[in-house]
């Protein structure tokens, strides 16, 4: 298939479609650090900045990839749905299909989007899809089960007027156990900007990497190791972790700070996923109606679900297309990374202290040590509480 990639970001869509043989005609985003990474990784690729201003698509294409924008759609962003400024981006996608009809659009976002709204924003998605004589379908699914040691749940759903868009997202499944919590033999990935009110926690592996602010300011995950050192990933490995080279987004740093790479990569789609479909939308497999059932009329709609040209149907299937078990995360992890800092990780406990979660005790006294192993001090229990209540 020859392909247009819009909001294309630092080309996760794109690597992996080309993987599975495919060929990307035309690239789109408009951040200056993406369009860097992209004009140095894909040099013979045609490249236009702003979606808004592209006035059709390639003539000869075959399919369009979307991972638009998620600022509105996310648990942790503005909520505004399809309304909001970055999300409603979606809307150009449609105009240009009104111009140039093309037989199969792919999409991502993240499956929050699923709930918000009571799931406002995929039912008029798939509302605009219908009305154009598009079949679809959608499911969630998570990377940890593609081979990387991250757990990213991501929605991805396939539109197409040609094929059953059925056959290649929902004929895979393969389920993965995870791993339990094992402190001292796993190592476990946690967000220590977090600890009050929400814990991004994953168990021999990293949770969700995120696109950071707006303005840059890295969002790195830290990593407590089995040996008990708790360090932050470096940026090189992060991108390994959503299946990049190291270094893939150097070439940003000539455009923005480099601490916006680690925007660039929590936005990414990741590369194994992105080929899985690839490879189904070359050689589609053969769905299993059994698995249909009642797609609600409204509220909060399914993980996964189909429309097969009359009627829709919710879908039972798991998040595990393909169930390829990661190398266990301190092996996967190639630099040292730099230690979670003094400041940092008594900030951590302290929220700890005060957040109503259930922490692993195995896990707060290793928080613990590496306060002290930096040099800090850790004051009794009850004289936390007596500070937090003078707070």
């Amino acid at each position: 298939m020859r392909f247009a990639g819009l909001f294309a970001g630092i080309g996760g869509f794109e690597v992996g479609m080309a993987n599975a043989g495919h060929r990307t005609e035309l690239l789109c985003d408009v951040n200056a650090g993406a369009e860097a990474v992209l004009k140095r990784q894909f040099t013979d690729v045609p490249y236009h900045s702003d979606i808004t201003t592209l006035k059709s698509l390639p003539s000869g294409i075959d399919a369009i990839c979307a991972g638009f924008p998620c600022q509105d759609l996310s648990q942790a962003g503005r909520g505004a749905g399809l309304d909001g400024q970055k999300s409603r981006l979606i809307a150009e996608v449609f105009r240009l299909l009104s111009r140039r009809r093309v037989a199969t659009v792919v999409i991502e976002n993240v499956p929050f989007m699923l709930q918000l709204n009571g799931g406002a924003a995929m039912r008029a998605i798939t509302d605009e899809f219908e009305r154009r004589g598009y079949r679809w379908a959608y499911r969630v699914v998570d990377t940890f089960a593609f081979g990387l040691p991250q757990r990213r749940e991501r929605v991805f759903m396939v539109a197409s007027r040609d094929i059953d868009p059925a056959e290649v997202l929902l004929v895979d499944e393969n389920t993965l156990i995870r791993p339990r919590t094992d402190v001292g033999r796993l190592a476990h990935g946690f967000y220590w900007t977090e600890g009050l009110t929400g814990l991004g926690w994953a168990v021999d592996s990293i949770p969700t990497l995120k696109n950071g602010s707006t303005i840059g300011i890295p969002s790195p995950p830290a990593v407590l190791l089995p040996d008990g050192k708790i360090v932050k990933p470096s940026i090189r490995d992060a991108e390994r972790l959503q299946g990049f080279t190291a270094g893939w987004t150097e070439p940003a740093e000539k455009a923005v700070r480099r601490s916006f790479r680690w925007s660039l990569v929590g936005s990414a789609v990741s590369v194994p996923v992105a080929q899985w479909l690839g490879q189904r939308l070359a050689n589609p497999g053969v769905y299993d109606g059994r698995m249909d059932g009642e797609f609600p009329a409204s509220g909060r709609i399914p993980r996964a679900a189909r429309f097969d040209g009359k009627r829709r149907y919710q879908v039972s299937i798991g998040v595990d297309p393909l169930g390829h078990r990661p190398p266990s995360l301190s092996e996967f992890l190639k630099d040292e990374g730099d230690p979670l800092s003094l400041r940092a990780t008594l900030g951590f406990l302290t929220r700890t202290r005060r957040a109503k979660l259930r922490f692993d005790d195995a896990f707060i006294a290793a928080v613990e040590r590496h306060v002290e192993l930096l040099g800090g001090e850790i004051p009794p229990r009850a004289e936390w509480q007596l500070q937090l209540l003078g707070d």
